[in-house]
């Protein structure tokens, strides 16, 4: 148990898989303990640490930093002021303070800011595109493009930046994609030994041409994907589907394009960049004494 399980599991996360995570990733670091630290500063030395952002943006990831300070330093490390995980802030803002032994600090200090500045990129992103979207239905999708052992955080963290979450694994949901499509002779086949197989689960179709689009109308398919189309034929698509099923348009988008893409109707846009490529967030930890 942690000072932080509640919070983690209130946020859609497993406490005990992210303490596993914090672990593992401290292991990276201290294999023979911080001998920097160690040899530089004194035992008994105290500090603050004070976390600010140093462009603007989104924060995501702050409690999963806290976590990390303390697994390294327990009970003697205090944090406060702490933002929530979805605030907007602007550069010079400060975000959150940790105060402990100062060799603590800096031992967990690349730790937590490498899970606050990846998870705050993240929201970032995400926010950058809910706000390209703004005025129109479409909400803005993430994808199973994650960092291997990532995925729970980083589709938190496009939760606080906004966006909406697609399937998290390979069984909650089923989608039927262009090579199975091909190894069961078609988009009906596919769709309809899904539905025979697992009668009970979610499933979309990912379709090439409005042919294919047709075909899945017809047999009640009611959740398509529209891969790699250009705009008017995605409009085409929202006009023949007529509200029949959810339309997720994929592959390829770029933010430039988002709203050109929304104002076709569809339901979702999905972006595998928000995870896979996503940029870090500049934040900084400034030490003083305490």
């Amino acid at each position: 148990m942690t000072p932080y399980d509640e919070e983690l599991r209130a946020a859609g996360l497993d406490p005990d898989a992210v303490r596993a995570q914090v672990l593992e990733a401290l292991a990276e670091d201290l294999p023979g303990g911080d001998v920097t630290s160690e040899a530089t500063i004194a035992a008994d030395a105290r500090g603050v640490g004070v976390f600010a952002a140093r462009e603007a943006g989104v924060v995501a990831g702050l409690g999963v930093a806290a976590l990390v300070f303390h697994e390294v330093m327990g009970d003697t490390v205090t944090v406060s002021d702490r933002l929530p995980d979805g605030t907007h802030v602007e550069p010079g803002d400060v975000v959150m303070r940790v105060a402990g032994p100062t060799r603590g600090l800096l031992t967990a200090e690349r730790t937590a800011l490498n899970y606050a500045s990846h998870l705050s990129g993240v929201a970032t992103a995400t926010s950058h595109w809910v706000d390209a979207l703004a005025g129109t239905d479409a909400r803005v999708l993430d994808t199973r493009k994650t960092l291997p052992t990532y995925r729970a955080l980083q589709k938190y963290a496009v939760r606080c930046g906004g966006g909406v979450n697609h399937r998290f694994s390979l069984s909650d949901r089923a989608m039927v994609k262009d090579n199975h499509v091909v190894a069961a002779g078609g988009v009906v086949p596919a769709y309809e030994a899904v539905r025979t197989a697992y009668p009970d689960l979610r499933v979309e179709v990912e379709v090439t041409d409005l042919d294919q689009l047709r075909e899945l109308l017809a047999v009640g398919c009611t959740e398509i994907l529209l891969d790699n189309m250009d705009s008017p034929t995605m409009a085409e698509a929202v006009r023949i589907t007529a509200g029949r099923a959810t339309l997720e348009a994929s592959g390829g988008l770029t933010i430039e394009r988002a709203r050109e893409v929304a104002e076709t109707g569809v339901d979702f846009i999905s972006v595998g960049a928000l995870t896979h490529s996503v940029k870090v967030f500049d934040l900084g930890l400034d030490l003083s004494e305490g």
